[in-house]
């Protein structure tokens, strides 16, 4: 059992309960959560849908991706319930608000187009009001698709519902390597003496995957990787690389920090960025068809399912120092992780040295599937004379904590329960990441994306990309 408080009781009205993202991710976390005793006994489950449903079938869907904790879900499964309405009736809204007395969350598990419009009608039936408890919004992503549109959602949400009311969410900064960043940072003398230019020669953060864009050719089509994954995902991540330290962990100085640090990133040009667009081939263990021959993409599509850019981050703290993002579909290993690549050491002592090339020090913060932290150095080989070798200090988060199962989602959804928007984007943020890939996607309306094999690390542009710096990406493993 956590020693954390149990949450207040809430109704988590999950709008889009019956698809992927409510079983594949909520469902579960909230049974962990049941689990560990963080929930009360009065939070309840209402799920939206517009198809034909009842309480039965709304359980059985649910359920499909709970394994090993029976117990909790027979706790949960009969304070599900089920609600059938088009999201754009206000009659829906008017018998919702009906059911829910109290606390509320929720939670838009929908296809992003119904963001605004569900947002603005809970707005107008008075469903946001909090006489009778807090009323939270969660958003998923992906929050708008370029600078303009995020600005209108963002206007158009708090037209209805303060900022301490919307919780947009990353599912990424619930993973515990990306928490334990800022632990990392300011917990320890050593890491935040050097966290600087003085010392840092640059930094890469990489988020690959080996599956392909599958059955989701459709909306993947109209995304691209940029959209996907850049502006919100890779640039939290680079935030809480970037930031300065808040003056606590008070959800609002932390999220401050961040967005100056986003609001700091110079607007990206088409020469510091490459695209890529997989062909056929094998990656993860499967038979990959080139993204063009899969089911509901254009054959003219010049859609990236890649993009590695070079970033900049003008304050004091980091001038000079270039940030590295990449990431893209079909790759040659799934890895999503920082590395911070130190200054080489003088090599006065060494360059008459037998043994290898001394190597600077790297700091890689494994997020997923791993989740662990490494530090890269330099030792001596056993022996009578003076050899260097490089080593690896590694330390595996499920060596020394029982992590379970966990969808990442957890911490997310407890934190929506007891109001800490830490680890949730503030509007300035989203609209920061849009404002800095703008330039991008203005430029990539057009031209095709550089072709790379299934299986491999990407294209060759981007190894291209790092080479005129005399600099090479850390290998996918």
């Amino acid at each position: 059992m956590s020693e954390a408080p149990r949450a207040p009781a809430a109704t988590l009205v999950i709008f889009g309960a019956m698809g992927d993202l409510a079983s594949r991710l909520l469902m579960p976390a909230l049974v962990h959560l049941e689990r560990d005793g963080l929930l009360d006994g009065e939070t309840t489950l209402l799920g939206i849908s517009h198809g034909d449903g009842d309480d039965a079938g709304l359980r059985e869907k649910l359920k499909s991706f709970v394994e090993g904790d029976e117990e909790a879900w027979s706790r949960w499964e009969q304070r599900i319930t089920y609600l059938r309405g088009d999201f754009g009736d206000d009659a829906l809204y008017e018998a919702l608000k009906a059911k829910l007395q109290g606390n509320a969350v929720f939670y838009l598990a929908t296809a992003p187009s119904f963001f605004g419009p569900i947002g603005e009608k809970l707005g107008t039936s008075g469903l946001l009001d909090e006489d009778s408890g807090f009323r939270r919004l969660v958003v998923e992503k992906p929050f708008g698709t370029d600078l303009a549109s995020a600005q209108a959602l963002n206007a158009r949400l708090l037209s209805h519902a303060d900022e301490t009311q919307i919780f947009r969410i990353d599912h990424f900064l619930g993973k515990e390597t990306v928490q334990n960043i800022t632990v990392a940072r300011f917990g320890n003398a050593l890491t935040a003496a050097v966290w600087n230019n003085r010392y840092v020669d640059h930094v890469q953060i990489t988020a690959a995957e080996t599956v392909s864009v599958g059955s989701r050719g459709s909306f993947y089509d109209e995304t691209g990787a940029l959209r996907d994954m850049v502006p919100n995902h890779l640039f939290q991540l680079l935030a809480l690389v970037a930031m300065e330290p808040p003056n606590s962990f008070d959800a609002e100085a932390l999220r401050t920090e961040k967005s100056k640090a986003i609001a700091a990133v110079r607007p990206i040009q088409p020469d510091d960025a490459v695209r890529g667009r997989y062909l056929g081939g094998s990656a993860g263990g499967k038979d990959v068809p080139a993204y063009r021959d899969t089911p509901d993409v254009s054959p003219d599509s010049n859609t990236e399912t890649y993009v590695a850019m070079k970033v900049a981050v003008e304050t004091w703290r980091w001038h000079g120092v270039p940030f590295y993002l990449r990431t893209g579909k079909a790759l040659t290993a799934r890895d999503t992780e920082i590395v911070i690549h130190f200054r080489a050491v003088p090599p006065l002592l060494f360059r008459d040295t037998p043994g290898e090339a001394l190597p600077p020090n790297r700091l890689i913060l494994q997020i997923q599937p791993n989740e662990a932290l490494k530090l890269e150095m330099s030792v001596k080989r056993p022996g009578p004379l003076i050899e260097t070798v490089p080593a690896c200090l590694s330390f595996a988060y499920a060596d020394a904590f029982d992590l379970g199962h966990r969808t990442g989602y957890e911490t997310l959804l407890y934190d929506v329960l007891i109001g800490d928007q830490s680890l949730f984007q503030r509007a300035d943020q989203i609209e920061g990441g849009w404002r800095a890939v703008q330039p991008l996607l203005d430029a990539w309306r057009s031209g095709e994306p550089d072709d790379y094999p299934a299986g491999s690390a990407g294209p060759a542009s981007a190894a291209a990309l790092l080479a005129r710096d005399g600099r090479n990406w850390h290998e996918i493993e």
